[in-house]
């Protein structure tokens, strides 16, 4: 209590209660003896009440202390209630405030993409990700990174406007945390350009957030951008799922381009940006897996018009500690140890996602592999 009591704005509105009661009572002692209306103590409080929260005067006072006790109320129902009025506004700018600079917390979301990182051409690498994923919408996306001007600028978008942004770093686990990271189905990390980072910093926080997110949730399917292929191995250490080497697809795409055969062409068909054309990837149906690739191969033949041209299969798909609680559990119908060992030790060897184009027709599918085609538009 005697904290409370210390505290200024305490006491001015326990001074302020005072003022009025002393108003109140100087209205009913004077205004009671006139022809005012104010007769008894009911009155005087609802004269009061319409004074300082309506702004107006029910009674009309006629003695003079009445009238600077009225007036007194009326200027201290402005001042409160104009304080009042600029507080709530205040709230509300702050919120909007927040929610631009990403500030603010997000409500709880479910299998939802986390995008982390930014760099120039940014609105259009969100487009393309929005276009290639049916699946998600918009709203699903949560942008992580520190380039809140460049983020306000492209939220004002109205394409953009229901995606979520988080400012911080997002290397940082805290930050990770507020985009909900535990329950995310999938996250992408980008070459962040939001600072003058150099080239080695950029690939060196792309690594440390790849092990964060791996650590903070094992389900995450995590897709990661690197500049340099030196730091290639340490995402595999990591189990990033899908490893992206920038310079070392431009450096082939060049490659092949200079060989005047049109290569270049050829691949920006195979990369489209939407998700009916282009290199297409379909589960493959339990009851193949075990049989050979030339069985899959007449299976799909029906459904070419429907799928496209096989042309391959995609093994270990899917994330690393799915696969690994696969083998525990397949383990587990066979106790004997050098069983369950030699299982882990063949998920963690396997390298993730691996393409194999036009296998031999004697090709057993293994689990986890899913089938890879190409349809024209």
């Amino acid at each position: 209590m005697k904290a409370v009591f210390k505290n200024p704005m305490v006491l001015g509105y326990i001074a302020l209660v005072i003022l009025i009661y002393c108003l109140l009572a100087v209205v009913y002692t004077f205004e009671t003896q006139t022809g005012s209306g104010i007769a008894t103590k009911m009155d005087t409080f609802w004269f009061m009440c319409v004074a300082v929260c309506a702004g107006y005067f029910e009674f009309v006072c006629e003695s003079y202390p009445g009238r600077a006790a009225a007036i007194t109320l009326l200027i201290i129902g402005t001042m409160v209630f104009a304080y009042i009025r600029g507080q709530v506004a205040s709230v509300f700018v702050d919120m909007a405030d927040k929610k631009n600079k990403g500030l603010s917390k997000l409500k709880n979301m479910e299998k939802h993409f986390v995008l982390c990182g930014w760099r120039p051409g940014f609105e259009k690498i969100l487009e393309t990700v929005i276009v290639s994923n049916p699946d998600i919408t918009p709203d699903m996306i949560v942008l992580v990174n520190e380039a809140a001007e460049q983020m306000e600028a492209l939220r004002s978008d109205d394409r953009f406007k229901e995606i979520h942004f988080v400012a911080g770093d997002f290397t940082d686990e805290s930050t990770l945390k507020r985009a909900y990271i535990e329950t995310a189905a999938r996250a992408m990390v980008i070459s962040d350009q939001s600072k003058k980072y150099s080239q080695l910093e950029i690939d060196s926080r792309t690594v440390l957030a790849v092990l964060t997110m791996e650590n903070m949730n094992r389900g995450i399917y995590v897709v990661a951008e690197l500049q340099s292929a030196k730091f290639e191995k340490h995402l595999q250490m990591a189990h990033c799922d899908e490893i992206i080497l920038t310079q070392d697809y431009e450096y082939s795409l060049l490659a092949t381009a200079s060989s005047g055969a049109g290569y270049s062409n050829v691949i920006k068909s195979l990369v489209s940006d939407d998700a009916d054309s282009g290199i297409l990837i379909f589960d493959i149906s339990k009851d193949m897996v075990g049989k050979t690739y030339a069985d899959l191969r007449k299976a799909e033949f029906v459904n070419k018009k429907e799928k496209g041209v096989l042309v391959g299969l995609l093994l270990n798909s899917g994330n690393f500690h799915q696969r690994r609680k696969e083998a525990l559990r397949e383990a587990q119908k066979n106790p004997d140890i050098n069983t369950v060992i030699s299982n882990l030790q063949k998920v963690k060897l396997l390298k993730s996602n691996e393409p194999v184009l036009a296998p031999k027709g004697d090709f057993i599918i293994p689990k986890n592999a899913k089938a890879i085609f190409v349809r024209g538009k």
